[in-house]
């Protein structure tokens, strides 16, 4: 088994490099939708969440509410080490139970959004980041997700920056161009993935 960190700036692309890596035969590991499933009505995740910021967080039906408790945690640092200690321990015990249900042949692909700021890099055999420039993530915050480009700003400057994501990488996607240009690029890490899932087999 190979195990790969997928990361990337917000608007970089990653979920589409995640989805084709899916389509190839990958066993992909989502953190965020792992994060959602951890905090979902009647988890401990939910209840601890709740313990940490108050009934507030709650929408009217139980569920989290996800905009309000962005508008606390992203305005204020600790708050937002708060929600980290909450729900990352809960992220990292369901990802390494998925990864151990692959098989001793899988690439296992674990899509981490904050692999760089949470510097989680040697958990994996390798990593993959996909790279866009500032200007291409903005544009496709503002045009593609109707972002105010002043959220998509304090987005992007609360992850790490271009240069600190490509500094961790052992292979990287440019995702700056149209999408036509992102499919040849992904299969080419599919078959040096493969390859080194293949040639760590034979090693072992």
């Amino acid at each position: 088994m190979l195990t790969v960190g997928l990361t990337g700036g917000i608007g970089a692309g990653k979920s589409e490099v995640s989805r084709l890596l899916a389509s190839y035969g990958a066993v992909v590991v989502d953190a965020d939708k792992i994060a959602r499933e951890v905090v979902e009505p009647g988890t401990p995740g939910l209840a601890a969440v709740v313990d940490a910021f108050g009934p507030e967080v709650l929408t009217d039906d139980g569920g989290l509410d996800r905009p309000k408790l962005g508008s606390i945690v992203f305005a204020d640092p600790e708050r937002l080490a708060t929600l980290n200690s909450i729900v990352h321990p809960l992220v990292g015990a369901r990802s390494r139970e998925l990864e151990q249900a692959a098989g001793p042949d899988d690439v296992v692909v674990h899509d981490v959004p904050l692999l760089t700021e949470n510097k989680l890099q040697s958990l994996y055999d390798l990593v993959v980041v996909v790279d866009a420039s500032q200007d291409t993530q903005l544009d496709r915050l503002v045009r593609l997700r109707g972002m105010a480009e002043s959220e998509a700003r304090s987005r992007m400057a609360a992850q790490a920056t271009r240069e600190e994501r490509l500094a961790i990488a052992d292979l990287v996607i440019d995702n700056d161009g149209p999408l036509e240009k992102l499919e040849p690029q992904v299969r080419e890490v599919w078959q040096e993935l493969t390859r080194r899932a293949a040639s760590g087999r034979a090693q072992g």
